[in-house]
């Protein structure tokens, strides 16, 4: 059976706050998970003191070798929590942005092209 990394909705109305779960992929969205392995508040808080960029933050609060155990025997993260174990240094980001004229690159597809292509070498150049 499918397991995946997803996010559980807990909190108020317009004040939302995730678990970060394992669970069956075929279970409801607030089901008993087989493991909770951290948690996401999504409104920003006000900086910190001694920051000094000054932006406002997220919490994420991850049990990071649990995440890696479960990645590892096989989980599929949703599409969010794939954003936030890459944010964590779990995963590779799904996608990446291209400096080139703002497109968007899947992963795989983006270590290829950084790679430059090699010109074959079949043909050799005379000399006069």
């Amino acid at each position: 059976m499918v397991v995946r990394i997803r996010l559980a909705r807990f909190g108020k109305k317009h004040a939302p706050f995730y678990n970060i779960v394992v669970a069956h992929a075929r279970t409801a969205r607030n089901s008993l998970p087989l493991e909770v392995l951290g948690t996401y508040d999504p409104i920003p808080k006000p900086p910190r003191p001694g920051d000094t960029h000054g932006r406002p933050w997220k919490d994420i609060k991850l049990d990071i070798s649990r995440a890696r155990y479960w990645i590892g025997v096989g989980a599929q993260p949703s599409d969010t929590a794939w954003r936030l174990l890459s944010m964590v240094g779990i995963l590779e980001p799904k996608y990446r942005i291209g400096k080139i004229q703002g497109e968007v690159i899947k992963a795989n597809s983006a270590a290829k092209s950084m790679i430059p292509e090699l010109k074959p070498t079949g043909e050799t150049a005379k000399e006069t």
